[in-house]
């Protein structure tokens, strides 16, 4: 089959080729055009741009939407920038938040515990509580305070309010503090106003029973609780709680120590005891003598009773002594 000599690609190729020299003609005069330095080329090209490029202001918007895109999308990438600036920095002011708060707390603590005013006998070291026991069978914290700071056994601990418990075991650095609200704590108590005495027993509960009380028809919900001094385990006056009647119809103490918050306890120096160097003085006293009786019917009956025994017979030492002051009155008469 014969090739048609008049298809379309014969002439389209070499109208392509003018159209691109055409093209490259006229861009190469608008360089030299614009490259030219002359007030009339000057004139000139302003004349033009007036005449040209206000016609042109559809074929720009496109081009301004899209350099619009850029501009947005590049401000919103520093926009998400300092986002997430700022939030890196909300996370470091709510660390330090955190830590400003915990800081005021043992503050506010270390201030109580500095206004609780107690007898000026008694000192007290500051420990911190490191640990508790955990057990719901055991009621116990460690203090980092221990030999090293002379704690001894037994001595009462306090938060900033109220009684927290005793020292029971201690070793160079450490000290374990039985509380209050342990099964194994007793403590003898005074309930005020009334003055009753009472023992308060720990029941591994928030709030011990009151146990002995002398007369309970004197003791109302809202009563003060302090310790009372006997047995001289406690210091007297320290602050227990307060009476309240639990769900058992029970009498109960609200503590006032803040057990759900035991950040520093004060440790307090018990008063020595002064030590026993008379055992004697522990034994009674033996029974008095009754007191001789004057009265005249003990005077006959005197008379009446028979001589004494002497050494030289059994004359009366009364009537011999009255037979010789008798004789020299006879012979002086």
């Amino acid at each position: 089959m014969a090739r048609n000599r008049t298809a379309p690609e014969e002439y389209s190729r070499p109208l392509r080729r003018l159209l691109v020299w055409i093209a490259l003609l006229v861009l190469f005069a608008f360089f030299i055009l614009w490259r030219i330095d002359s007030p009339r080329v000057e004139r000139f090209r302003a004349a033009l741009i007036d005449a040209v490029v206000p016609n042109f202001d559809w074929a720009m918007r496109p081009v301004t939407a899209v350099a619009g895109m850029i501009d947005d999308f590049q401000s919103y990438t520093r926009i998400y920038e300092q986002n997430q600036e700022l939030k890196r920095e909300l996370q470091q002011m709510k660390a330090w938040k955190e830590a400003a708060l915990q800081l005021e707390q043992k503050n506010a603590r270390l201030l109580d515990l500095n206004k609780v005013r107690l007898d000026p006998k008694l000192t007290h070291v500051t420990g911190v509580v490191m640990a508790d026991s955990g057990s719901p069978f055991r009621q116990s914290v460690l203090l980092n305070v221990g030999e090293r700071d002379g704690i001894r056994d037994g001595w009462a601990t306090m938060d900033g309010i109220g009684l927290v418990g005793r020292i029971s075991g201690v070793g160079e650095r450490t000290s374990r503090v039985i509380l209050v609200t342990d099964s194994n704590s007793r403590l003898p108590v005074t309930i005020q106003p009334s003055g009753q005495k009472a023992l308060l027993s720990g029941d591994n509960s928030p709030l011990p029973p009151l146990e002995f009380i002398e007369d309970t028809d004197e003791v109302r919900p809202g009563d003060r609780v302090v310790t009372s001094g006997d047995g001289a385990v406690f210091p007297a006056g320290l602050l227990v709680g307060q009476v309240a009647l639990g769900t058992d119809k029970r009498l109960r103490v609200v503590l006032a120590a803040d057990y759900q918050r035991l950040e520093f306890l004060r440790v307090l120096r018990s008063h020595e005891l002064d030590p026993i160097t008379d055992p004697g003085s522990l034994v009674a006293p033996p029974a008095a003598l009754p007191p001789p009786d004057n009265s005249a019917g003990a005077a006959d009956a005197a008379a009446g009773a028979p001589p004494a025994q002497t050494e030289g017979g059994d004359v009366d030492a009364a009537g011999s002594g009255a037979a010789e002051g008798a004789a020299p009155g006879a012979g002086d008469g």
